[in-house]
Order: C-alpha cells, then sequence, then structure tokens
C-alpha cells in the first residue's frame, strides 16, 4: 500500500535535514558563537570589513560594543 513508502521518505528527510543543521551548529562553534555571515552582494563586504577593523581584533564575529569605540 502507499503508508510502505513512509519509513524510506522518513530515513530521506532526515538524511538531507542533517548536513543543514549541522553546518549551522559548526559555523556557530566555530565563529564565536554566532553564525556565518555571507556577503552576497559588495555592500555587505563593505560592512563585514568594517566590523573586522572596528573590533579591533581582525576578525568581524567579535562585536565590540558602541560604547567601546573611540
Amino acid at each position: 500500500m502507499w503508508y510502505e513508502i513512509l519509513p524510506g521518505f522518513a530515513i530521506m528527510t532526515v538524511c538531507l535535514f542533517v548536513p543543514g543543521i549541522a553546518t549551522t551548529y559548526i559555523h556557530k562553534f566555530t565563529n564565536g558563537g554566532k553564525e556565518k555571515r555571507i556577503a552576497r552582494v559588495p555592500y555587505q563586504w563593505y560592512l563585514m570589513e568594517r566590523d573586522k577593523r572596528v573590533s579591533g581584533s581582525g576578525v568581524h564575529y567579535q562585536a565590540k560594543g558602541l560604547e567601546n569605540i573611540n
């Protein structure tokens, strides 16, 4: 019957979701607790470079609060 396909469908669905979810958690772990930022347009790249310069540590994912910026 039609319901015999459900276990196979469930396994395929889980196998397709695991890499995407795992990638998100790996990015959070390696980027200091924040998700990976992606620059798709030049303006976003400019903002990432600005954050890198402003943070003082040379990486864009370690934010420095506005009260600490001179």
